[in-house]
């Protein structure tokens, strides 16, 4: 199963290594790369069941996309140790790619124009994973992930407003998710003729490639954020 929380939406997966090697060429030769802003993506947008097919390429398997509610997916993030003070943000970036953040402007050109290199498309990134120990389906792998989607429903998540709270965080007084502002898509170089995916629609315009920041997925993002 590949469990997807972000709707009918699209996104243009980059690998953390393509990520890494951006990074590095801006570092190397700062110089190039003065006053200039990158969001490296892979190399086609793709949806949930995109991915499923690429994923059981990779493993050999039929692979089904399960959609899964918000709650359970930060449920099972708190058990596989992650933290607060990065779920606390992911929360919004879930609902930013429910409406389509990822798509606009995506895919980019930026990893071959910095690093003289392609992207690696998704399958490449699946296989690369699935390669590894903990991914391999042995006996005693597939107890422990049985185990832990079976508890799943029942552990403890996160109090994300209680964690707002105690921290004293500011908000803007009337917030917007990043599709909807015109502030974002102004300085994110999108134009008005490139309308966001909604929740429930799967159909949504992708503009030409344009170099804007962007966090991207678990792909991460070089430099910035996108909210």
């Amino acid at each position: 199963m590949f469990p997807w929380v972000f709707g009918n939406s699209r996104n243009a997966p980059v690998s953390n290594e393509d990520i890494a090697r951006v990074a590095v060429a801006a570092l190397i030769d700062p110089a190039r790369h003065a006053e200039k802003s990158y969001r490296p993506t892979g190399p086609e947008l793709l949806g949930a069941e995109d991915m499923a097919q690429a994923i059981g390429r990779a493993v050999g398997r039929s692979v089904r996309v399960v959609p899964t509610p918000t709650w359970l997916f930060m449920k099972a993030a708190r058990m596989g140790g992650l933290a607060i003070d990065l779920m606390s943000n992911v929360r919004y970036y879930v609902d930013d790619h429910k409406r389509g953040a990822f798509e606009l402007g995506a895919p980019t050109t930026d990893v071959l124009d910095v690093t003289g290199r392609p992207a690696e498309d998704f399958e490449t990134i699946a296989r690369r994973y699935a390669a590894l120990s903990g991914n391999q389906r042995t006996f005693g792998n597939w107890l422990r992930q049985f185990a832990q989607f079976m508890l799943t429903p029942f552990s403890r998540g996160f109090n994300l407003d209680e964690y707002d709270r105690e921290l004293r965080r500011p908000f803007p007084s009337e917030p917007q998710f990043a599709p909807e502002s015109e502030v974002w898509r102004r300085e994110h170089a999108i134009s008005e003729a490139a309308k966001p995916a909604v929740p429930g629609s799967d159909k949504a315009l992708s503009p030409p490639p344009v170099a804007v920041n962007g966090w991207n997925s678990k792909e991460e993002a070089f430099p910035c954020h996108n909210r």
